[in-house]
């Protein structure tokens, strides 16, 4: 596949400058990569975070999607840094290909990706790289992480909530012996409180193109399938930020149909986790196809019916309403919700 067009702003050198007196070329230890879209006020929250972290050997990535703020205006504010490398797309090419970019261009032996309104705590970096450094069969070590809201105070409440809802509060610190139901079935690593060796991140190439959902839990579950090895660091470095923004309805109809390619492309030899596969694919299917039905689009019908076995009655109610006009379609649907 060819790789998305991009236009440079700052010129990227990744490479340090070889040293004079040894004409050995330098490369940083660790590439940090923040893709960015429009998002220019949260942004240099981000890179505060990664300038601030007590490891000092790092490169620091950032690739923008097209955005139409004031991204490149806040960049320039890093022109003279050397570790601060700018790559802005002139248009939007999409969530996992931006993120491409970004880790195309990286040299550093570790990686990480963590997004525009996250922020890595001061240490994030030198503990996990030591990880890497003194258990060399190990291929990435994830961490907890702060729920933070949209004034960036950290929320106790909902982090321990969080780290329940995802069993970090149950996983034991170590390597991780079971990595395959971590990641799929549990999903308790986060991408963006995750370390990688980018030699691991080469071996499944790193995202998928054209993707916007779902990306993360693909590359995790490739790499388990592989055999990559994983580590867990029972400590909250890094802080993730909930706003209002996530949850827009706007983003339900590209999200399930993400996670129905990302449920598709797998067929697990376990027959515990095959069947979780397929449960969760039904009610995708079933959630989508009643969200296409509302909308009118005729094509949810053949999604309801391949999710009808985790819900019949639903699915049989969602049919039944596709047939009715749109404006008491859409009518019913709100009569249900509501009801619910």
């Amino acid at each position: 596949m060819k790789s998305p067009s991009k236009s440079i702003v700052k010129p990227v050198a990744y490479l340090s400058i070889p040293s004079a007196l040894t004409g050995i070329t330098t490369v940083p230890k660790i590439s940090v990569c923040i893709p960015t879209y429009n998002r220019s006020q949260l942004l240099p929250l981000a890179i505060s975070s990664v300038l601030q972290q007590t490891e000092k050997d790092f490169e620091l990535i950032v690739c923008d999607d097209g955005s139409r703020d004031d991204t490149a205006d806040v960049m320039a504010q890093y022109a003279d840094d050397s570790r601060v490398h700018y790559i802005r797309h002139s248009q939007n090419i999409g969530k996992s290909n931006n993120m491409r970019s970004g880790f195309e261009a990286a040299t550093g032996e570790y990686f990480i990706k963590f997004d525009d309104d996250d922020r890595l705590t001061p240490q994030f970096l030198a503990k996990t790289a030591n990880i890497l450094d003194i258990h060399p069969q190990v291929d990435f070590v994830g961490t907890d992480h702060w729920i933070i809201d949209h004034r960036t105070q950290r929320d106790s409440v909902a982090t321990d909530r969080n780290s329940q809802k995802w069993r970090r509060n149950t996983l034991k610190e170590g390597i991780i012996s079971d990595l395959l139901e971590t990641v799929f079935v549990h999903q308790s690593l986060q991408i963006g409180a995750t370390l990688f060796r980018r030699q691991a991140l080469l071996d499944v190439g790193y995202m998928r193109p054209n993707m916007q959902n779902c990306e993360d839990n693909d590359l995790l579950v490739r790499l388990a399938l592989i055999g990559k090895t994983g580590y867990y660091l029972n400590d909250r470095l890094m802080e993730y930020r909930v706003h209002a923004e996530q949850q827009g309805i706007h983003r339900a109809i590209p999200y399930l149909t993400d996670k129905i390619f990302y449920l598709e492309s797998y067929q697990f030899e376990s027959k515990t986790l095959e069947q979780v596969r397929q449960t969760r694919l039904a009610e995708t299917q079933l959630l989508l196809g009643l969200r296409l039905i509302n909308m009118g689009q005729p094509e949810g019908r053949k999604l309801i019916w391949q999710g009808r076995s985790v819900n019949l009655p639903k699915a049989l109610t969602g049919l039944g309403l596709s047939i009715l006009p749109l404006s008491l379609r859409k009518a019913a649907f709100a009569a249900i919700r509501r009801a619910n």
